[in-house]
Order: C-alpha cells, then sequence, then structure tokens
C-alpha cells in the first residue's frame, strides 16, 4: 500500500501492539480466560474480552479479583497467568502474515521499532525469543511500567520519548478500538490490523485508525 509505505518514509519510528497485532496470538489468552474462570466455577462471559481490552496486565488482575470474587492476591492472579501463557507463547504463537518481512523493511530502512503492550514483560520476553526478533525492537514496554493503560495514550508516549521520536514521527500498528484510541490520543497516525478475534469490529477499527491492512505482506503490494 503505498500511501502507507510513503507515509513511513516520513517517520522515526513505529510501534506496534504485541497480541493480536505483531503475533498472532489472541486465540490463546480466550483460552486461558475459559480455563482460569472454570478453576472457580465461573463461565467465561462473552463480553469479557471488550471490557478487559487495552488494561494493564495488572489492571486486568484487579479486574478479575473483583469482578468475579478470585479469593487469591493479585500477585498469585499474574503469576498463575505467566505460567499457563508462557509455554504456548513459546511453542504455540507464530507472528503475523508479513510481519517479518515488514521488520526486515524498517531495519533497512533506518526506522526505529519498539513494542507498547498490555502484557507482562515474563510473556513478552518469551514470545520475541521464541520467534528470534527481539534485535529488531529498540524499546519494549508494557502498560505496567505507565499510570494508565489503553484507550489512554501514555504507554505510546513513554515509547516515542524513549525513541527519542516526536509523537508525530511514529506510526502505531493495532488490532483493536482501545490501542487504536491510545495510538490517536498521542498524536501519532494508526494502522489497524485485521485478527480473527477482532473481527465483529472491523468497521470500527477502520473508522478510528488513519490506515486498515488485512497482513503485512499488503504493504508491499
Amino acid at each position: 500500500m503505498k500511501n502507507i509505505i510513503s507515509s513511513l518514509q516520513q517517520k522515526k519510528a513505529v510501534i506496534f501492539d504485541l497480541d493480536g497485532t505483531l503475533v498472532d496470538s489472541m486465540w490463546m489468552w480466550k483460552q486461558i480466560d475459559i480455563e482460569y474462570l472454570g478453576r472457580f466455577g465461573h463461565p467465561c462471559p462473552p463480553f469479557l474480552q471488550r471490557e478487559i481490552e487495552g488494561m494493564s496486565f495488572s489492571e486486568t488482575a484487579v479486574y478479575f479479583k473483583e469482578k468475579f470474587q478470585i479469593p487469591d492476591s493479585l500477585d498469585e492472579i499474574k503469576q498463575t497467568w505467566i505460567d499457563m501463557s508462557i509455554e504456548k507463547y513459546r511453542r504455540e504463537v507464530p507472528l503475523k502474515k508479513g510481519a517479518h518481512r515488514f521488520l526486515e523493511y524498517l531495519k533497512g530502512n533506518g526506522i526505529q521499532a519498539g513494542i507498547a503492550t498490555s502484557n507482562g514483560r515474563a510473556m513478552v520476553d518469551a514470545v520475541l525469543d521464541s520467534l528470534q526478533i527481539k534485535p529488531y525492537f529498540q524499546v519494549i514496554t508494557t502498560a505496567c511500567e505507565v499510570a494508565a493503560g489503553k484507550p489512554a495514550p501514555d504507554i505510546y508516549l513513554k515509547v516515542a520519548d524513549s525513541l527519542g521520536a516526536a509523537p508525530m514521527q511514529c506510526m502505531v500498528f493495532e488490532d483493536v478500538p482501545a490501542g487504536i484510541q491510545a495510538g490517536k490520543s498521542a498524536g501519532m497516525e494508526v494502522c489497524a490490523v485485521e485478527d480473527r478475534f477482532s473481527a465483529k469490529l472491523r468497521e470500527e477499527k477502520r473508522s478510528l485508525a488513519d490506515y486498515f491492512i488485512e497482513d503485512y505482506d499488503q504493504l508491499f503490494e
């Protein structure tokens, strides 16, 4: 898509969300939510993913504890999720179609890359190491490191600052409305990325973002 590429050539940095944007992992989190809530006798409500969309790892733990009256401490909740997810991240989560090609493009054109994720750092490291893509990123930031999770702009502003780039010099890639709103609120251009777990939100994503792609290979058509 020439309009995105031409815009990228004016940018200093690209900032990615992780789950559902850079890696195909949203299926995994739905499975974990079902299994985790089942341990406490709760079904997984259909509204859950939209309710927790954009929350940091810590904010999500608070939500679960209060909403479902989980007896475990917040640290115990988070550790359980880490234990449940880390093997899946290492063995079952692939990169999005064309993502590696795009990372190579950014590297080859001197455009910095950062990650702004709601996920916990141990899980981020597990998937990036497994896919051998950590060297492509100059900055990796989790929402637990900022005051508020998405749709607040905090995490994108922090990553941009760490990269030494002004907001207008950054382009964000995101897969859900809360993340798109966070990027836009930060004063950045945003490209929405298709993901089957947010397929019902496609038109909302299109309306919020500056661009929309089905996959990263589409950028080079």
